[in-house]
Protein backbone atom coordinates (compact mmCIF):
# COMPACT_ATOMS: atom_id res chain seq x y z
CA UNK A 1 0.00 0.00 0.00
CA UNK A 2 0.99 3.29 -0.75
CA UNK A 3 3.09 5.21 2.05
CA UNK A 4 1.84 8.79 1.31
CA UNK A 5 -0.80 10.43 3.20
CA UNK A 6 -1.97 10.21 7.21
CA UNK A 7 -1.55 6.36 8.59
CA UNK A 8 -4.95 5.63 9.96
CA UNK A 9 -5.16 4.24 13.39
CA UNK A 10 -7.42 3.74 16.38
CA UNK A 11 -6.58 6.79 17.66
CA UNK A 12 -7.46 8.49 14.69
CA UNK A 13 -10.10 6.22 14.24
CA UNK A 14 -12.05 7.44 17.80
CA UNK A 15 -11.66 11.51 16.00
CA UNK A 16 -13.04 10.44 13.26
CA UNK A 17 -16.22 8.74 14.65
CA UNK A 18 -17.08 11.52 17.30
CA UNK A 19 -16.22 14.12 14.49
CA UNK A 20 -18.37 12.37 11.61
CA UNK A 21 -21.29 11.77 14.03
CA UNK A 22 -21.58 15.40 15.07
CA UNK A 23 -20.94 16.29 11.06
CA UNK A 24 -23.79 13.59 10.09
CA UNK A 25 -26.23 16.10 11.34
CA UNK A 26 -28.38 13.32 12.57
CA UNK A 27 -27.57 10.86 10.15
CA UNK A 28 -25.51 9.31 8.86
CA UNK A 29 -25.10 6.10 11.16
CA UNK A 30 -24.24 4.58 14.12
CA UNK A 31 -20.71 5.04 15.46
CA UNK A 32 -21.09 1.79 16.96
CA UNK A 33 -21.47 0.12 14.07
CA UNK A 34 -19.23 2.14 12.59
CA UNK A 35 -16.11 1.19 14.81
CA UNK A 36 -16.98 -2.36 14.13
CA UNK A 37 -15.52 -3.18 10.80
CA UNK A 38 -13.10 0.43 10.87
CA UNK A 39 -11.49 -1.09 13.56
CA UNK A 40 -10.47 -4.12 11.59
CA UNK A 41 -9.29 -2.05 8.79
CA UNK A 42 -6.86 -0.01 10.67
CA UNK A 43 -5.56 -3.10 12.51
CA UNK A 44 -5.48 -5.16 9.23
CA UNK A 45 -2.73 -3.41 7.24
CA UNK A 46 -1.02 0.18 6.66
CA UNK A 47 -4.27 2.21 5.94
CA UNK A 48 -3.53 5.28 4.70
CA UNK A 49 -5.95 9.06 3.73
CA UNK A 50 -3.97 10.54 1.43
CA UNK A 51 -5.07 13.37 -0.40
CA UNK A 52 -6.23 13.80 -3.91
CA UNK A 53 -2.99 15.27 -5.15
CA UNK A 54 -1.41 11.65 -4.29
CA UNK A 55 -4.01 9.88 -7.22
CA UNK A 56 -3.33 10.49 -10.93
CA UNK A 57 -6.30 12.65 -12.86
CA UNK A 58 -7.10 9.52 -14.42
CA UNK A 59 -7.65 6.92 -11.59
CA UNK A 60 -11.06 5.70 -10.84
CA UNK A 61 -12.19 6.68 -7.56
CA UNK A 62 -14.87 4.17 -6.29
CA UNK A 63 -17.85 5.44 -3.43
CA UNK A 64 -18.22 3.13 -0.59
CA UNK A 65 -22.13 4.05 0.98
CA UNK A 66 -24.48 2.88 3.09
CA UNK A 67 -28.30 3.02 2.53
CA UNK A 68 -31.29 2.12 4.48
CA UNK A 69 -33.38 3.83 7.69
CA UNK A 70 -31.10 3.81 10.59
CA UNK A 71 -33.82 2.89 12.81
CA UNK A 72 -35.32 -0.45 10.81
CA UNK A 73 -35.57 -2.97 13.48
CA UNK A 74 -34.16 -6.07 10.53
CA UNK A 75 -30.81 -4.28 9.74
CA UNK A 76 -28.14 -7.57 8.85
CA UNK A 77 -24.60 -6.51 7.16
CA UNK A 78 -21.71 -8.41 7.59
CA UNK A 79 -17.83 -7.33 6.45
CA UNK A 80 -18.12 -9.73 3.45
CA UNK A 81 -21.10 -8.05 2.36
CA UNK A 82 -18.93 -4.64 2.37
CA UNK A 83 -15.82 -6.30 0.54
CA UNK A 84 -18.86 -8.48 -1.64
CA UNK A 85 -20.15 -4.79 -3.42
CA UNK A 86 -16.73 -4.11 -4.69
CA UNK A 87 -16.07 -7.35 -6.14
CA UNK A 88 -19.50 -7.51 -8.14
CA UNK A 89 -18.75 -3.98 -9.38
CA UNK A 90 -15.27 -6.07 -10.58
CA UNK A 91 -16.96 -8.23 -12.11
CA UNK A 92 -19.15 -6.81 -14.10
CA UNK A 93 -16.56 -3.73 -14.95
CA UNK A 94 -13.67 -2.93 -16.86
CA UNK A 95 -11.71 -0.73 -14.66
CA UNK A 96 -9.11 -0.45 -12.35
CA UNK A 97 -10.17 1.13 -9.25
CA UNK A 98 -7.41 3.98 -7.87
CA UNK A 99 -8.48 4.84 -4.68
CA UNK A 100 -12.19 4.42 -2.30
CA UNK A 101 -14.40 7.89 -1.43
CA UNK A 102 -16.90 7.49 1.73
CA UNK A 103 -20.42 9.04 0.26
CA UNK A 104 -20.85 11.90 3.22
CA UNK A 105 -20.10 12.12 6.81
CA UNK A 106 -21.38 9.90 9.97
CA UNK A 107 -20.90 8.31 12.57
CA UNK A 108 -20.63 5.01 10.00
CA UNK A 109 -20.48 7.30 6.53
CA UNK A 110 -17.06 8.65 7.56
CA UNK A 111 -15.39 5.25 8.13
CA UNK A 112 -17.44 3.73 4.83
CA UNK A 113 -14.88 2.40 2.38
CA UNK A 114 -11.99 1.91 5.28
CA UNK A 115 -12.34 -2.21 5.13
CA UNK A 116 -12.72 -2.36 1.53
CA UNK A 117 -9.89 -0.44 0.94
CA UNK A 118 -7.93 -2.04 3.32
CA UNK A 119 -8.32 -5.56 1.85
CA UNK A 120 -7.96 -3.87 -1.72
CA UNK A 121 -4.62 -2.68 -0.91
CA UNK A 122 -6.09 0.67 -1.92
CA UNK A 123 -5.80 4.32 -0.29
CA UNK A 124 -8.71 6.32 1.15
CA UNK A 125 -9.22 9.36 -0.89
CA UNK A 126 -9.79 12.67 1.58
CA UNK A 127 -12.62 13.79 -1.16
CA UNK A 128 -16.09 12.72 -0.28
CA UNK A 129 -18.88 13.01 -2.24
CA UNK A 130 -20.35 15.42 0.82
CA UNK A 131 -19.02 16.62 3.81
CA UNK A 132 -22.22 16.20 5.95
CA UNK A 133 -24.78 13.61 6.03
CA UNK A 134 -27.67 13.83 3.27
CA UNK A 135 -30.95 11.62 2.73
CA UNK A 136 -30.53 10.75 -0.75
CA UNK A 137 -27.83 8.63 -2.52
CA UNK A 138 -28.07 11.43 -5.61
CA UNK A 139 -27.22 14.33 -2.98
CA UNK A 140 -24.23 11.72 -2.53
CA UNK A 141 -23.26 11.28 -5.99
CA UNK A 142 -21.60 14.61 -7.11
CA UNK A 143 -23.32 16.25 -9.16
CA UNK A 144 -23.64 13.39 -12.00
CA UNK A 145 -27.44 13.28 -12.01
CA UNK A 146 -26.64 16.65 -14.27
CA UNK A 147 -24.12 15.06 -16.64
CA UNK A 148 -25.88 14.69 -20.00
CA UNK A 149 -26.18 10.75 -20.87
CA UNK A 150 -24.10 9.94 -17.95
CA UNK A 151 -24.41 5.98 -16.94
CA UNK A 152 -23.83 5.03 -13.27
CA UNK A 153 -23.09 1.32 -11.78
CA UNK A 154 -23.94 0.59 -8.28
CA UNK A 155 -23.55 -2.59 -6.23
CA UNK A 156 -25.22 -3.50 -3.29
CA UNK A 157 -25.62 -6.58 -0.47
CA UNK A 158 -27.04 -6.67 2.43
CA UNK A 159 -29.67 -8.78 4.54
CA UNK A 160 -29.91 -11.79 6.85
CA UNK A 161 -29.31 -14.78 4.73
CA UNK A 162 -30.76 -17.48 7.77
CA UNK A 163 -34.06 -15.40 7.45
CA UNK A 164 -34.09 -15.40 3.76
CA UNK A 165 -34.10 -11.46 3.51
CA UNK A 166 -29.97 -11.73 1.82
CA UNK A 167 -29.85 -9.28 -1.50
CA UNK A 168 -26.90 -8.95 -4.07
CA UNK A 169 -27.74 -6.53 -6.44
CA UNK A 170 -26.19 -5.09 -9.65
CA UNK A 171 -27.84 -2.13 -11.46
CA UNK A 172 -26.66 -0.22 -14.11
CA UNK A 173 -28.59 3.22 -15.66
CA UNK A 174 -29.19 6.80 -14.53
CA UNK A 175 -28.61 8.03 -10.79
CA UNK A 176 -32.07 8.67 -10.20
CA UNK A 177 -33.30 4.91 -11.61
CA UNK A 178 -30.31 3.22 -9.93
CA UNK A 179 -30.89 5.37 -6.48
CA UNK A 180 -34.57 4.56 -6.34
CA UNK A 181 -33.53 0.72 -6.95
CA UNK A 182 -30.78 0.56 -4.46
CA UNK A 183 -32.85 2.08 -1.79
CA UNK A 184 -35.46 -0.60 -2.71
CA UNK A 185 -32.87 -3.30 -2.40
CA UNK A 186 -32.24 -1.53 1.66
CA UNK A 187 -36.51 -2.39 2.43
CA UNK A 188 -36.15 -5.97 1.00
CA UNK A 189 -32.94 -6.66 2.88
CA UNK A 190 -34.70 -5.43 6.14
CA UNK A 191 -33.25 -1.87 6.15
CA UNK A 192 -29.90 -1.87 5.12
CA UNK A 193 -27.16 -2.49 2.54
CA UNK A 194 -23.67 -1.50 1.82
CA UNK A 195 -23.31 -0.12 -1.49
CA UNK A 196 -20.25 0.22 -4.22
CA UNK A 197 -21.00 2.95 -6.62
CA UNK A 198 -20.39 5.51 -9.27
CA UNK A 199 -16.84 5.38 -10.09
CA UNK A 200 -15.41 8.64 -11.99
CA UNK A 201 -11.61 9.74 -12.22
CA UNK A 202 -10.30 11.97 -9.84
CA UNK A 203 -10.17 15.18 -12.23
CA UNK A 204 -13.91 14.77 -12.15
CA UNK A 205 -14.47 14.20 -8.30
CA UNK A 206 -11.92 17.07 -7.17
CA UNK A 207 -14.47 19.46 -8.66
CA UNK A 208 -17.51 18.14 -7.67
CA UNK A 209 -16.62 16.19 -3.98
CA UNK A 210 -16.10 18.01 -0.28
CA UNK A 211 -12.74 18.23 -0.78
CA UNK A 212 -10.98 17.32 2.99
CA UNK A 213 -14.64 16.35 4.21
CA UNK A 214 -12.76 13.29 5.77
CA UNK A 215 -9.60 15.00 7.52
CA UNK A 216 -12.22 18.07 8.98
CA UNK A 217 -14.34 14.86 10.51
CA UNK A 218 -11.38 13.95 12.46
CA UNK A 219 -10.29 17.54 13.32
CA UNK A 220 -14.15 17.83 14.37
CA UNK A 221 -13.97 14.98 16.50
CA UNK A 222 -10.15 16.03 18.03
CA UNK A 223 -11.82 19.65 19.17
CA UNK A 224 -15.01 17.91 20.87
CA UNK A 225 -12.98 15.00 22.57
CA UNK A 226 -10.33 17.52 24.16
CA UNK A 227 -13.01 19.40 25.28
CA UNK A 228 -14.85 16.27 26.52
CA UNK A 229 -11.76 15.50 28.80
CA UNK A 230 -13.26 18.67 30.92
CA UNK A 231 -17.06 18.67 30.90
CA UNK A 232 -19.99 18.40 28.32
CA UNK A 233 -20.23 21.65 27.89
CA UNK A 234 -16.64 22.38 27.20
CA UNK A 235 -16.84 19.89 24.41
CA UNK A 236 -19.68 21.79 22.89
CA UNK A 237 -18.55 25.21 23.24
CA UNK A 238 -14.99 23.72 21.65
CA UNK A 239 -17.25 21.96 19.05
CA UNK A 240 -18.89 25.50 18.22
CA UNK A 241 -16.16 27.08 17.95
CA UNK A 242 -14.64 25.01 15.55
CA UNK A 243 -17.11 24.84 13.03
CA UNK A 244 -17.93 28.37 14.19
CA UNK A 245 -21.55 26.90 15.13
CA UNK A 246 -23.67 28.02 18.06
CA UNK A 247 -25.88 26.31 20.82
CA UNK A 248 -29.96 27.00 19.88
CA UNK A 249 -31.25 24.95 22.92
CA UNK A 250 -30.40 22.58 25.73
CA UNK A 251 -33.26 21.05 27.92
CA UNK A 252 -35.28 17.46 27.08
CA UNK A 253 -36.84 16.38 24.28
CA UNK A 254 -40.52 16.79 24.20
CA UNK A 255 -42.89 15.53 21.16
CA UNK A 256 -40.49 13.62 19.98
CA UNK A 257 -42.42 11.23 16.68
CA UNK A 258 -39.74 8.93 14.35
CA UNK A 259 -41.76 6.52 11.42
CA UNK A 260 -39.68 4.54 9.01
CA UNK A 261 -41.32 5.09 5.87
CA UNK A 262 -39.50 4.31 2.36
CA UNK A 263 -36.63 3.37 3.46
CA UNK A 264 -36.15 6.87 5.65
CA UNK A 265 -36.49 7.75 9.27
CA UNK A 266 -39.18 10.41 9.56
CA UNK A 267 -39.85 12.90 12.44
CA UNK A 268 -39.91 15.74 14.52
CA UNK A 269 -38.62 16.42 18.28
CA UNK A 270 -38.78 19.74 20.81
CA UNK A 271 -35.96 20.35 22.48
CA UNK A 272 -36.95 23.71 24.49
CA UNK A 273 -39.49 25.22 22.17
CA UNK A 274 -36.79 24.50 19.39
CA UNK A 275 -38.83 22.41 17.02
CA UNK A 276 -37.24 20.05 15.15
CA UNK A 277 -37.82 18.24 11.79
CA UNK A 278 -35.90 15.02 10.34
CA UNK A 279 -35.45 13.06 7.19
CA UNK A 280 -32.98 11.01 8.55
CA UNK A 281 -30.66 14.16 9.22
CA UNK A 282 -32.15 17.39 10.88
CA UNK A 283 -33.55 19.62 8.09
CA UNK A 284 -34.81 22.80 10.28
CA UNK A 285 -34.82 24.19 13.52
CA UNK A 286 -37.53 26.23 14.13
CA UNK A 287 -38.31 28.56 17.48
CA UNK A 288 -41.29 31.08 17.83
CA UNK A 289 -41.85 30.91 14.71
CA UNK A 290 -37.96 32.16 13.24
CA UNK A 291 -36.35 29.72 10.93
CA UNK A 292 -32.68 29.31 13.30
CA UNK A 293 -31.27 26.47 10.85
CA UNK A 294 -32.44 25.27 7.32
CA UNK A 295 -30.25 22.19 5.81
CA UNK A 296 -27.91 22.24 4.29
CA UNK A 297 -26.92 24.17 7.72
CA UNK A 298 -26.05 21.51 10.29
CA UNK A 299 -28.49 20.90 12.81
CA UNK A 300 -27.19 18.17 15.71
CA UNK A 301 -27.69 16.99 19.21
CA UNK A 302 -25.82 16.19 22.23
CA UNK A 303 -26.57 13.87 25.24
CA UNK A 304 -25.71 16.44 28.04
CA UNK A 305 -25.54 14.35 30.42
CA UNK A 306 -22.93 12.38 28.80
CA UNK A 307 -21.70 13.94 25.88
CA UNK A 308 -22.39 11.28 23.36
CA UNK A 309 -23.45 12.62 19.81
CA UNK A 310 -27.55 11.45 19.50
CA UNK A 311 -28.48 10.50 16.06
CA UNK A 312 -32.15 11.04 15.30
CA UNK A 313 -32.38 7.49 15.73
CA UNK A 314 -30.82 7.36 19.06
CA UNK A 315 -33.43 10.28 20.18
CA UNK A 316 -35.67 9.40 22.91
CA UNK A 317 -38.05 11.22 25.00
CA UNK A 318 -37.07 13.03 28.45
CA UNK A 319 -33.60 13.03 27.12
CA UNK A 320 -31.85 16.00 27.79
CA UNK A 321 -29.83 16.76 25.12
CA UNK A 322 -27.84 20.18 23.59
CA UNK A 323 -29.11 21.15 20.17
CA UNK A 324 -26.28 22.73 18.25
CA UNK A 325 -25.99 24.57 14.71
CA UNK A 326 -23.06 25.74 12.33
CA UNK A 327 -23.93 27.67 8.83
CA UNK A 328 -23.55 25.96 5.55
CA UNK A 329 -20.52 28.08 4.63
CA UNK A 330 -18.39 26.77 7.61
CA UNK A 331 -18.95 23.02 6.16
CA UNK A 332 -17.33 21.22 3.47
CA UNK A 333 -19.79 20.70 1.10
CA UNK A 334 -20.69 19.29 -2.01
CA UNK A 335 -22.29 21.27 -5.11
CA UNK A 336 -25.40 18.69 -4.71
CA UNK A 337 -25.88 20.55 -1.40
CA UNK A 338 -27.30 23.81 -3.42
CA UNK A 339 -29.02 21.99 -5.58
CA UNK A 340 -33.00 23.14 -5.40
CA UNK A 341 -34.15 20.35 -7.34
CA UNK A 342 -32.52 17.84 -4.61
CA UNK A 343 -33.91 19.59 -1.80
CA UNK A 344 -37.56 19.67 -3.18
CA UNK A 345 -37.87 16.17 -2.56
CA UNK A 346 -36.34 16.47 1.08
CA UNK A 347 -39.36 19.68 1.62
CA UNK A 348 -42.07 17.26 0.20
CA UNK A 349 -41.16 14.63 3.08
CA UNK A 350 -41.20 17.10 6.13
CA UNK A 351 -43.37 19.84 4.86
CA UNK A 352 -41.27 22.52 5.89
CA UNK A 353 -39.95 25.38 2.90
CA UNK A 354 -35.57 24.53 2.63
CA UNK A 355 -35.21 25.76 -1.20
CA UNK A 356 -35.79 29.65 -0.38
CA UNK A 357 -33.54 29.71 2.27
CA UNK A 358 -30.39 28.53 -0.11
Amino acid sequence: MDKKGIRLTKEILDDALTGGTILGGGGGGDAKKGRKYAEIAVQYTDLRLVPIEAVADDDILLTASLVGAPKAEKQFMTGKDLARTVEILKDNCDFRIGGIITNEQGGEATVNGWLQAAILGLPVVDAPCNGRAHPTGVMGSMNLHRVKDYKTVQACVGGNPETGDHVECFFEGSIEHTSKLVRMASIEAGGLVAVARNPVTAAYARENCALGGVSMAIETGRAFRCGLEISVEEAVNRVCGFLGGRVLAKGRVEKFSIETTGGFDVGYASVDGCELTFWNEYATAEKDGERLATFPDLIMTINALTGEPVTTAMMEERLEVYVIAADKKNLKLSPTMYAPELLQATEEVIGKKLVEYL
